[in-house]
């Protein structure tokens, strides 16, 4: 079907714009994690509720702060991070008004290509981040997630970019709506357990030498809670991944006639698998957690980043024509 370049037109300015838009809030969440205090008292309450819900001692929380008493204005540092995540709502919904054109534009699922799949795995990685705030008060923490999306659309959009155009024949098949999809949403969500375990080695090294970062490390939340939002954020993505996995081998059979060929996309990927699931299981039997964990989940989203760019563009394999 020929391509509606009015429609792929509008995709494109609707993609700038959530980037620029995104780079603003990206802006607000660092003056709050510089001038506010919600950060330091998020996590002091936090990490108070955790102990208490692990038989810790009680510890009864008073309404002391501004936070506590809702009848106080909130501060203006408190307001240009909600402003942050009004921002952040914005970009989200232009970022995904360019998706649905740009699959309207070429009548197609939109993320046949390296541009394509960027863009969607940074869209869904700002939902998580959505739905994550929704459930922990780290919107402090949002610049750090917001960076590494800008930085990849930025590539994205940039160097990667490629005009709408209808799928190559390789790609003609039900199984890209499978298979990409849920490779892409595995790897979106894996992004916040990246950043979150990273956080965790700083605060952990500021712990051990408070001088070092002592400006910066007691604006992270407590250890524990960047701990339980890589974990959750990790089982949640791990079984989407599989899934992703197990749908490509079977694309793989009906296309190329066999389940695994150890293609280096194929292999790469299984790696990133196996150190994911290293991940759970240390933790669910080993009971690992602190640095060793945060280590390992680290390297496992080194390795979905370099299956992302190294693998698609500097080797050669079957998956090459993404």
């Amino acid at each position: 079907m020929p391509v509606n370049e009015t429609l792929s037109q509008y995709s494109d300015w609707s993609y700038t714009t959530a980037v620029a838009v995104y780079v603003f809030a990206m802006v607000f969440f660092l003056v709050e994690q510089s001038f506010g205090r919600k950060g330091r008292q998020a996590a002091a309450r936090t990490r108070s509720r955790e102990l208490v819900g692990a038989g810790g001692p009680s510890t009864t929380v008073t309404p002391s702060t501004s936070e506590e008493r809702p009848t106080k204005p909130r501060t203006r540092a408190e307001r240009i991070g909600r402003m942050g995540v009004a921002l952040t709502v914005l970009g989200a919904l232009l970022h995904l008004a360019s998706l649905v054109l740009r699959g309207l534009a070429t009548s197609r699922a939109p993320w046949g290509n390296m541009y394509e799949y960027i863009a969607i795995i940074c869209f869904v990685t700002v939902v998580t981040w959505l739905v994550v705030l929704r459930k922990s008060p780290v919107r402090h923490l949002s610049a750090f997630v917001l960076l590494p999306v800008v930085i990849l659309m930025f590539v994205g959009g940039t160097w990667l970019y490629t005009i709408a155009a209808p799928l190559q024949p390789a790609l003609q098949s039900y199984w890209l709506v499978i298979h990409v999809s849920a490779a892409a949403v595995g790897s979106g969500i894996f992004l916040i357990p990246g950043v979150a375990s990273l956080l965790y080695l700083v605060k952990a090294r500021n712990e051990k030498n408070p001088a070092k970062f002592a400006r910066f490390g007691p604006k992270l939340p407590a250890l524990d809670v960047l701990d339980r939002i890589a974990y959750r954020t990790t089982v949640f993505a791990f079984p989407v991944f599989t899934f992703g996995v197990l749908c490509g081998a079977v694309w793989a059979e009906a296309a190329w006639g066999r389940f695994w060929g150890w293609d280096p996309k194929e292999t790469v990927a299984f790696i990133a698998w196996v150190i994911y699931a290293a991940y759970l299981h240390s933790r669910a039997t080993a009971g690992w957690r602190g640095n060793r964990a945060a280590v390992i989940n680290v390297i496992g989203f080194a390795a979905t980043v370099f299956n992302l760019f190294f693998v698609n563009l500097v080797t050669v394999g079957l998956h090459s024509y993404a």
